[in-house]
């Protein structure tokens, strides 16, 4: 297996350079290259560069059985095995196409978790003067939910990207993909006040620091800092303990969405490629669903 090895390095070297995939995509394909490369290894493939169709079908049970990977994850995976296939077409290292007759697991079997507007207020108010850093924490959880940014977006704020006299923030997505987002009053409040006060002295040895929101010392906010920050303030609101940071990205869809939004309006504040990825949201809000029926079907209210 040590051509497959070859291949899969020379396939990192090219969507690094060529690509221009952000970090974290480029770190998800390695992992589950990796993964790949581990299963072809013992036995999964005779050759990775003609796989058969039942080949692939075990590997996809591999990942659903034994990794116990859920729908997503197993989606993910499909789809970083088919681009690695179509850059070995592109290398001429094969003319094999059977990879692209995959279909990825239905992504509906999880719907996302979504706080009530009474969770996600108990949350937003469960920092309290008393902790360490209360506005920045303030702040971070208010931004999460103003904007529905995910987690590496918000910490990967620069200075330069708030515009709060404006009302508004620039978000760099996955691809490096820039977009524009809103920022309600409550937001800026809570970020002017973390940034005329607590930011100053987090940065006093680094004043030049460029990120929103930092530690001490002005060293950039780590992404498993702000999970560990959101799960101690899941807790003090007493909220169930699988909220994440992502979950305040799904309320802000469905909460948009609940209100009249319209589905690509929410795609592009999500900075979704795919309108289909923001559709999951419309199987959540399902009370909202029933009013509508009720009041505009001829039968809806009998």
């Amino acid at each position: 297996m040590s051509e497959l090895l070859a291949d899969v390095q020379a396939f990192r070297q090219y969507i690094r350079a060529e690509r221009g995939l952000a970090d974290n995509t480029l770190q998800a394909y390695g992992r589950d290259l990796d993964r790949f490369s581990m299963w072809a290894a013992v036995g999964g493939l005779a050759d990775h560069l003609y796989p058969t169709l039942r080949e692939l079908s075990n590997y996809v049970s591999f990942l659903r059985d034994q990794e116990k990977l859920a729908p997503p994850s197993v989606a993910r995976n499909l789809v970083a095995v088919k681009i690695f296939y179509r850059f070995l077409r592109l290398e001429e290292r094969t003319t094999q196409t059977t990879v692209d007759l995959l279909a990825s697991p239905s992504l509906w079997q999880r719907i996302p978790q979504v706080l009530s507007h009474d969770q996600v207020n108990k949350l937003l108010d469960a920092p309290l003067p008393a902790d360490r850093h209360f506005q920045r924490d303030k702040a971070m959880l208010e931004t999460l939910y103003a904007t529905g940014c995910r987690a590496s977006e918000v910490i990967g704020l620069k200075m330069s990207d708030l515009h709060l006299s404006s009302g508004f923030c620039k978000c760099v997505g996955k691809g490096n993909k820039q977009r524009i987002v809103p920022l309600g009053r409550i937001a800026i409040n809570a970020l002017e006040a973390y940034l005329a006060k607590q930011r100053l002295s987090l940065i006093q040895s680094s004043p030049d620091t460029t990120w929103v929101f930092v530690s001490r010392g002005g060293k950039k906010l780590g992404r498993e800092m702000l999970w560990i920050l959101v799960k101690k303030y899941v807790k003090r609101a007493g909220l169930n303990s699988k909220v994440s940071p992502h979950t305040l990205r799904h309320s802000f869809a469905t909460h948009l969405l609940a209100g009249g939004a319209d589905l690509r309006t929410v795609q592009e504040l999500l900075g979704h490629s795919s309108i289909r990825t923001t559709q999951q949201y419309t199987h959540v809000d399902r009370d909202r669903l029933r009013a509508i029926h009720k009041k505009f079907h001829p039968r809806g209210a009998e």
